[in-house]
């Protein structure tokens, strides 16, 4: 981190990190160690969770928009989350926490059943090797603990400028019992609440096209 990312970091932790028990590894999720976002917040409200936040561009310009709603951004670069908590606090937020954790952990064990009303994961690496195509988060393995966390009718929105994991995507989910697509035709149209990063315009440049998907979460039987 820079200098202004450590500083940032051990003044303001103590405001947007939320405490994690871990488990065996450093940004684990210990199983059993669940918050309560009403208890964190101070209030019931709306919640939002995007996964991989990065620097925290899209989280931060969504918590200053919508101050009635209350954010978590989690990721595990601690610059990133460093410049996502300078950031806040230059606009003041106090609806927006930050977890330093694998993503699969946090929805699996940190976050309540039912708690989420939207999950985002916009730009996740897409480890476009073949032989890394494993690695990749939005997989079978993801759909249960995205259905999870997310309460009846909560919308999981997804955005990628990787073509062939956009189509691995919307494969993932062709049989997903728990989702149902929330767009029609083959692409959901750009969400109006994604802020244009400066990743989303680099992508643009190469001559990507970005897709999006959003799903719905159907109503447990």
């Amino acid at each position: 981190m820079s200098d202004a990312q450590e500083r940032g970091w051990a003044e303001l932790a103590p405001r947007y990190l939320l405490t994690v028990e871990r488990d065996a590894a450093a940004t684990s999720v210990r199983p059993g160690s669940g918050i309560d976002p009403a208890e964190v917040f101070g209030r019931t409200a709306p919640l939002i969770v995007e996964i991989g936040s990065g620097q925290g561009h899209a989280i931060v310009h969504a918590a200053a928009t919508h101050p009635e709603r209350d954010h978590v951004a989690v990721e595990v670069f601690r610059a990133g989350l460093a410049r996502t908590m300078l950031d806040a606090a230059r606009a003041g937020l106090e609806n927006l926490r930050l977890v330093e954790a694998n993503a699969p952990e946090v929805l699996e064990h940190l976050l309540p059943d039912g708690s989420v009303d939207e999950i985002w994961v916009f730009f996740p690496d897409p480890w476009h090797k073949t032989k890394h195509n494993k690695r990749r988060l939005i997989a079978p393995a993801f759909l249960p603990l995205a259905s999870r966390a997310l309460r009846d009718g909560g919308v999981l929105r997804l955005a990628t400028d990787w073509e062939e994991y956009a189509l691995q995507m919307r494969e993932v989910f062709t049989d997903a019992s728990e989702f149902a697509p929330d767009f029609d035709g083959e692409w959901a149209p750009r969400f109006e609440g994604r802020v244009m990063t400066a990743f989303e315009r680099k992508g643009l440049a190469k001559g990507r096209e970005i897709r999006d998907l959003a799903y719905r979460r159907r109503e447990r039987l």
